[in-house]
């Protein structure tokens, strides 16, 4: 194989690829690898591959041992930076490294071992109440009505629990499945937001918080699933009175926006507004990930299951729309929706 065969091969290959000369000389490197490292040949590959185990690996190909797979970490300033790669020998040219970057594969697995963990760790703490209580009602509790009614009534709110966070995790599938597929019906805003407001009138009663539908004359229609709007702003209204009660007040803005920077071109913006506590900022970047609490034990009494923003999130990508936290202590949270009109 000549020098051009070996150059037209290596170009070929879509991911980097370095070939070390017998003599642990750079001999060619393709344009993916020339990214990586630079304009690199006849530099001693020790100066450019810099981590210890491709460096081992080459090592041991030049001194007459096998190839195989080689994976190594880089830590950079943002996040680490894995890489998985084969090492070969060619024979009469010397040793090859091709390596490519699975961030985000493991990333991506990372993320399913922790949704079972969180999967798991949500379902068996009601699991284990609702045992307890089965054991204690079979035993001691048996011909005690007060202690069996007080009982019965946890054990229904522990399987309550369950069946939201069953319904949720479906949502969630559901909505995930169908991320890729933009909506083409056109939805009403403000009949929606009406609507939603009327299904929780009795909630913010209870909880002594004001209601109020604050839209513009002649919202126009925007392209989009009328369920899973109706499912972005219940699950809005309902946190913000759960979380900002103490404000009296929640509101559900809707205005038209000539053009959006991230939407290229005009929209529509829906806001939930509460004048509640607030969210320190340190949790806003994470309100959206599965599970994620800011206090997990006020969450729980209040029966959230932690999928309820991201949920809202995956809705909102379905949408090809922009999402927004804004908040501050004390002075509430302002959760803003973007969505393009067309």
């Amino acid at each position: 194989m000549n020098d051009r065969t070996m150059s037209d091969l290596l170009a070929a290959v879509p991911m980097p690829m370095v070939l070390v000369g017998p003599d642990a000389r750079i001999l060619m490197l393709n344009a993916p690898a020339r990214t990586a490292y630079g304009d690199c040949v006849g530099a001693h590959y020790l100066t450019v591959i810099r981590q210890p185990e491709p460096v081992a690996a080459l090592e041991r190909v030049l001194g007459g041992g096998e190839g195989g797979a080689v994976r190594w970490r880089v830590t950079g300033p943002g996040r680490d930076t894995i890489y998985r790669g084969t090492v070969a020998r060619v024979s009469g040219l010397g040793v090859t490294l091709a390596f490519e970057d699975i961030s985000e594969l493991e990333q991506a697995a990372d993320m399913r071992r922790d949704f079972v963990a969180n999967v798991s760790h949500e379902l068996r703490t009601p699991l284990t109440a609702l045992l307890g209580f089965i054991e204690t009602l079979r035993g001691a509790a048996r011909d005690d009505p007060a202690a069996r009614d007080r009982f019965l009534g946890i054990m229904e709110r522990e399987a309550l629990r369950m069946n939201r966070l069953v319904a949720d995790l479906l949502s969630l599938s559901r909505v995930e499945a169908e991320e890729r597929v933009r909506p083409t019906a056109r939805v009403d805003l403000v009949g929606t937001a009406a609507s939603v407001l009327a299904t929780l009138r009795g909630v913010a009663e209870a909880a002594g918080v004001e209601l109020e539908l604050d839209a513009e004359a002649d919202v126009p229609l925007v392209p989009g699933d009328g369920d899973q709007i109706t499912q972005v702003l219940h699950n809005l209204v309902e946190n913000a009175l759960k979380y900002g009660a103490s404000g009296g007040k929640v509101q559900v803005q809707l205005r038209r926006i000539a053009v959006h920077p991230h939407l290229r071109g005009a929209g529509v913006s829906l806001a939930v507004v509460d004048h509640g506590e607030g969210i320190d900022p340190l949790h806003l970047p994470r309100l959206t990930e599965r599970f994620y609490r800011v206090d997990s034990h006020r969450s729980r009494e209040k029966g959230g299951t932690g999928l309820g923003l991201a949920i809202v999130k995956h809705i909102v990508n379905r949408h090809r729309g922009r999402m927004k936290v804004e908040s501050e202590k004390g002075e509430g949270t302002r959760f803003e929706i973007v969505l393009p009109l067309q």
